[in-house]
């Protein structure tokens, strides 16, 4: 009888691997085509693998939790008869040899014989640590390269899933490590213990009987180990601007209905926000930066991040790639497929990759203005508040009068080590110039 192999599939230029995290089918179920058998995630997002082909799932070689490598089987399934042999018939194949990426955290853990203050250069960093941390081959080959030791690693804060250390981490920790001329940072516990950790032990928090407790989910671990990793890393600055957008509005209000008739797309205020950053970024590329050490690294390609409210509350960031390449038509278009896609759960791991610039819209929630966290390793963020109607003086040839005008504040949470105070006030300004000379009769 055929069998067919599921392998982890490529997500992404950037994904060299994948996190089982649920198997929705179980062996001896019936599987259709493009069926979801299994949900996977990455650092960024999570996906479904869909069946590639209809039979029975005779066999599941990973177990919710293991990492797996691109490539890899993860199970099998039998085409043909829907009462195929299941688990050890004689039809059934001869259950395969998990690949070493695809071991579970005990297995690797036991396998694990290195002392954790062993230098990088006398031995590689594995695949986990004695606590248990998940190192990608990426991740591996960078502290290699950079002699990072193990207990290094151990102390790095991770962003991943279940605080594994992503490419972003060790490339934040990399410069104040050098700057600090640190070495193994001294592990919390003593040498001793049953196993070391980096952290100091925390008395708990009282709990009242009438207090609910709830657990971070996966997505939510992630946004808040990468908002704090990202203010130790980066001396955050806001500066703030109100700017007139009436012509911007009046023009969307004039255009949107034939604009969605023609293209079939909602026109928002998102991609012209976009559009006036582009513009702005065009006359300070040094905000469209990141840094590496004491290296400033100028992005040549622009590449702007929306971010994007779920259902769950939490926050992703897609990524527009090649934003000024694009007309408003075209922005329209990618913000629209990201936003829903994102919403949806239909993003893949390079949608998330690559950002040079990041904008958010508190004033989807009613908020006035705010002051965001960068988006690591990007060097700025700005933050588009809600439009209201207020009363503002005018000054005209015959002298100031008040007129009611569309208004909303901007504000730019920039990094100071890079961006000082007058690029990024001069930047903020410039955006809101674009804004405020928008055309009311342009055509698109």
């Amino acid at each position: 009888m055929p069998q067919t192999e599921i392998v982890m599939p490529r997500m992404g230029e950037s994904v060299v691997e994948a996190t089982i995290i649920k198997w929705v089918k179980n062996e001896g179920d019936k599987v259709n085509a493009d069926e979801t058998i299994v949900e996977i995630a990455t650092d960024k997002v999570d996906s479904e693998i869909p069946a590639p082909a209809g039979g029975v799932l005779i066999k599941k070689l990973c177990k919710e939790g293991d990492v797996v490598a691109v490539g890899k089987p993860i199970a099998i399934i039998s085409q043909g008869e829907m009462n195929a042999p299941v688990n050890g018939s004689a039809s059934a194949p001869a259950p395969a040899k998990a690949p070493p990426d695809t071991k579970s955290r005990e297995e690797i853990k036991t396998e694990w014989k290195e002392p954790v203050a062993q230098s990088s250069a006398q031995a590689p960093v594995r695949h986990a640590s004695p606590g248990g941390k998940f190192y990608s081959p990426l991740v591996r080959s960078i502290a290699q390269k950079e002699g990072v030791s193990l207990a290094e690693l151990e102390a790095i804060p991770g962003s991943g899933k279940e605080g594994r250390v992503t490419k972003t981490d060790i490339l934040s920790y990399l410069p104040q490590r050098h700057a600090n001329g640190a070495q193994a940072p001294a592990p919390a516990k003593a040498a001793g213990s049953e196993s070391s950790t980096t952290e100091t032990a925390k008395a708990p928090l009282p709990v009242s009987a009438d207090d609910e407790i709830i657990e971070m989910d996966r997505m939510r671990k992630i946004i808040a180990e990468h908002m704090v990793m990202s203010k130790r890393t980066s001396p955050h600055v806001s500066s703030f601007v109100e700017t007139d957008v009436t012509s911007m509005v009046l023009w969307r209000e004039k255009a949107k209905a034939a604009f969605e008739k023609r293209e079939g797309e909602k026109l928002t205020f998102t991609p012209i926000f976009i559009e006036a950053i582009i513009k702005a970024i065009k006359d300070f590329p040094l905000v469209n930066v990141s840094v590496d050490g004491t290296r400033i690294i100028r992005h040549k390609r622009i590449n702007i991040g929306m971010a994007v409210a779920l259902p769950s509350g939490n926050l992703i960031v897609p990524v527009i790639r090649d934003a000024d390449r694009m007309n408003l038509v075209g922005l329209t278009r990618a913000v629209n497929d990201l936003a829903n896609r994102a919403r949806k759960n239909k993003l893949v791991p390079d949608d998330t990759q690559g950002g040079t610039f990041t904008l958010t819209n508190v004033g989807t929630f009613g908020n006035i203005m705010g002051t965001p966290v960068i988006n690591q390793p990007q060097v700025a963020i700005l933050a588009t508040g809600v439009i209201k109607k207020k009363p503002v003086v005018l000054e005209t040839p015959v002298g100031d009068t008040i007129g009611i005008r569309q208004m909303t504040y901007l504000s730019l949470s920039f990094d100071h080590r890079v961006v000082d105070g007058d690029m990024g006030g001069s930047f903020l300004k410039r955006v809101s110039d674009y804004l405020e000379s928008f055309d009311i009769n342009r055509t698109i």
